[in-house]
């Protein structure tokens, strides 16, 4: 090596976070779902993993594919964590795109599905306590600054319908409305682990939604939403004591008990807060890609915090 090339490990600080979660996450066993891409995808040298962890940079530091481009070119720490060298040439923003459309919903769900095996045989989740609860995941052309913007670069034409066809409006309470999509979450008490999420049009209910991310046994603690006939009948399939709130006017209302489950639930309410309101794409698919993507990268910041011991050892 040459005096003048430091390696890039050296050019890394050693408390870096990058380097951390490197160290928790083995990248080549985490990405083996899509393994079966690497033969005949992209540019030659850019190995499945190093995209994958290009696209888990992009929603850690909350970056579109032009300035994660920048990113990549300027950021020692982002080829670090990707596996580029020093004076490696980093892929451009079309490439992320086509890394996105390559891997497809389907793929990234089995990749999210085997991060969540880890994470039990490690124990860091169970389903003894899980909470459950949805947020709003608003259109980017929901805006009118955002349509007019759209409407001068030739996206939308207003003659012939709808920006996005699967979006829908969704309301909460009664003042707040928004055009887009759900994002339904269930987590791990333990840890606060993401380990169910699923994107749907904003019109569907938490209680008719519940059926794709509840857990199997267990206790699921949830808002008044949850506590409708169609999401008890859910909870009672699914062999789950319901933890939902129930309602001022329910017979059966505890308020002592549901004090004590808001109490409860409001530690994880903050998992929305980290998770960027706004839907990136078009279409329920890539609302569900974008949900997937944010909830890996949240678990992968959570693990971080724990300083939990290496997965997939």
């Amino acid at each position: 090596m040459s005096f003048l090339e430091p390696s890039m490990d050296e050019l890394i600080h050693k408390n870096h976070s990058y380097r951390k979660l490197l160290a928790i996450v083995e990248f080549s066993e985490l990405c083996k779902p899509l393994h079966c891409l690497y033969k005949d995808f992209g540019r030659p040298g850019y190995h499945v993993e190093s995209g994958f962890a290009a696209l888990v940079l992009q929603w850690f530091e909350d970056l579109s594919d032009r300035e994660l481009e920048r990113f990549l070119q300027e950021n020692n720490a982002g080829k670090f964590f990707c596996g580029f060298t020093l004076r490696e040439k980093t892929p451009d923003h079309s490439y992320f795109s086509s890394l996105r459309k390559k891997i497809g919903t389907a793929k990234l769900a089995e990749l999210f599905k085997l991060l969540g095996q880890q994470l039990k045989e490690k124990g860091l989740v169970s389903n003894v306590f899980t909470f459950v609860d949805a947020s709003q995941m608003i259109s980017k052309l929901a805006s009118w600054e955002e349509r007019d913007k759209a409407i001068s670069e030739g996206i939308e034409k207003l003659n012939n319908g709808v920006v996005d066809k699967q979006a829908r409006f969704g309301c909460k309470g009664k003042s707040t409305y928004w055009f887009g999509y759900k994002r339904h979450v269930a987590a791990c008490m333990k840890h606060g682990f993401i380990t169910k999420v699923a994107v749907t049009s904003a019109n569907v209910t938490e209680g008719r939604a519940l059926k794709h991310i509840c857990p199997k046994g267990g206790m699921t603690i949830g808002d008044k939403a949850y506590c409708v006939k169609e999401a008890q009948k859910t909870l009672k399939a699914k062999d789950c004591y319901s933890g939902a709130i129930l309602k001022n006017n329910m017979k059966e209302k505890d308020f002592k008990r549901d004090a004590f489950l808001t109490r409860l639930r409001m530690p994880y309410e903050n998992i929305f807060s980290k998770m960027d309101k706004k839907v990136r794409y078009r279409g329920q698919a890539k609302a569900q890609f974008q949900g997937f993507m944010q909830a890996i990268t949240f678990n992968f910041k959570r693990l971080i915090a724990i300083h939990s011991p290496p997965l997939f050892t």
